[in-house]
């Protein structure tokens, strides 16, 4: 695949007044990769794994997770994606969340979180942090999934 390839953004978000804040202001930082949302877990795992167009068959993706989701853990998303055998072992995934937890944190790290962001209370401070987020994901690079 090229290296030109787009990066599809996963927002796995179960707060919808959430996702909007989180895409408008990765718009406003000058994002405009494709975002696919999904309000919980179930979905976005059949996206991410079995999907025709979903990233493991399918090239690039960014995936952005929430932990609190109604159907299962953030956690649970985390380490099937991280598993060794996974053909998205690779992707990058940034978990935004409210737990601020340092346990937590570290278990996601250790699981093979790339980035920790905990979701500020106040509108404007949160924004920022997700324009600041969106300055990220503009530059990094991101690797394609494995084929076996």
């Amino acid at each position: 695949m090229s290296s030109h390839q787009t990066v599809n953004i996963v927002m796995i978000e179960d707060d919808e007044g959430h996702a909007r804040l989180i895409e408008k202001n990765i718009r406003r930082a000058g994002v405009n990769n494709p975002i696919r949302h999904f309000l919980e877990g179930t979905a976005a795992l059949h996206y991410l794994f079995d999907a025709p167009d979903g990233p493991a068959r399918n090239g690039p993706a960014l995936v952005l997770l929430d932990l609190n989701l109604p159907d299962m853990s953030g956690i649970d998303i985390l380490q099937r994606m991280k598993a060794s055998d996974s053909p998205l072992k690779r992707t990058p995934v940034v978990v935004l969340t409210t737990t601020d937890d340092k346990v937590e944190i570290e278990r996601c790290y250790d699981l093979g979180a790339n980035v920790y962001i905990t979701k500020p209370v106040n509108y404007e401070t949160f924004a920022q942090a997700i324009r600041q987020l969106g300055l990220f994901l503009s530059v990094i690079q991101v690797p394609e999934p494995e084929v076996d």
